[in-house]
């Protein structure tokens, strides 16, 4: 179906086990795909008109859509082009002592494209992001880390739209709250994060090169690469030891419920093996925080949403 006042296309029915990099997932009742700012907009004032749910989409990473789907409005965001990532400050190309460089780049862009683009321009800083599948947005909204840097390092100031009043505004970086795994974004729904000034440094093209190389050798020995995941499924807490530590100690790595199973190469992630459920995963999730609270005391808490 096609709503005339938003001119979106609006499907019905649409699996999201086809939009998740877990491949998993029931259908959602209402399904759109958004290009631009602007159509976000536009699929917001229609889920608020219909009076449904509502849920912004990414690249899938980070999330476990339910079996059952969603009863709502799935608002997908289309992978931004390069045309729309843009140098804020020209003086940068044209002057060597320039030493910052702040990028304007939209929620939906792809950070393996932005990775490419700050090689490119020989800029450092979002080494870390190499290998993750997921967009600025989604980083945004998760404060995304790898390798003791996180997005909140280099994040500026971030557009948003409001969806209590439909009026976009701009957060300064204090006033996103980023903090370990989190931001205002998780803690107020009714923010949802348009695009993102993005401040990088100018760095050697080679050096930049090499670190990027060195973390993707240590996803590929580390990560389970070779099955579906939604990525890690704790939060590694300060002053705690890491999560996938704490997990394998209790005696879960390996464990399996259905099709899902924690592991063997990385206790933190929870892997697809072939026609897993969401409520496998969940099962594993709730018997890992059962073990690790008896075993050390420690509330494990999840880094992935639930659509449902």
């Amino acid at each position: 179906m096609q709503n005339e006042k938003s001119k979106l296309k609006i499907k019905k029915n649409v699996l999201l086990s086809k939009y998740t990099t877990f491949k998993i997932g029931g259908p959602a009742e209402y399904f759109c795909v958004t290009n631009n700012k602007e159509d976000i907009i536009k699929a917001v004032k229609w889920a608020k008109e219909k009076k449904l749910p509502f849920f912004i989409l990414g690249r899938g990473s980070n999330v476990l859509a339910s079996d059952r789907g969603f009863d709502g409005l799935i608002i997908k965001i289309k992978n931004c082009k390069l045309s729309r990532l843009k140098v804020e400050d020209p003086r940068f190309k044209e002057s060597g002592k320039i030493e910052n460089c702040n990028f304007y780049a939209e929620a939906g862009t792809k950070l393996k494209d932005l990775v490419n683009l700050s090689v490119r321009e020989r800029l450092k800083g979002l080494e870390w992001a190499a290998g993750i599948p997921g967009t600025v947005g989604g980083a945004v909204y998760g404060n995304s880390q790898a390798f003791d840097e996180k997005m909140s390092d280099i994040v500026e100031g971030v557009e948003i739209l409001d969806t209590q009043n439909l009026k976009i505004k701009n957060l300064s970086k204090k006033q996103c709250q980023f903090s370990e795994k989190n931001s205002i974004f998780k803690k107020n729904r009714n923010l949802i994060i348009l695009s993102a000034i993005l401040k990088l440094k100018k760095g050697n093209k080679k050096e930049i090169q090499n670190k990027i190389k060195k973390h993707f050798v240590r996803r590929k020995k580390n990560h389970p690469l070779n099955f579906p995941s939604a990525g890690s499924i704790f939060i590694n807490k300060n002053g705690t030891a890491p999560s996938s530590y704490l997990i394998e100690k209790a005696g879960l790595k390996g464990t399996k419920i259905g099709k899902a199973e924690i592991s063997k190469k990385h206790a933190n992630f929870i892997v697809n093996l072939g026609g897993a459920k969401a409520k496998d995963v969940l099962k594993l999730i709730e018997l890992t925080k059962r073990k690790v609270k008896k075993e050390f005391g420690i509330n494990l808490q999840e880094e992935i949403q639930i659509i449902r």
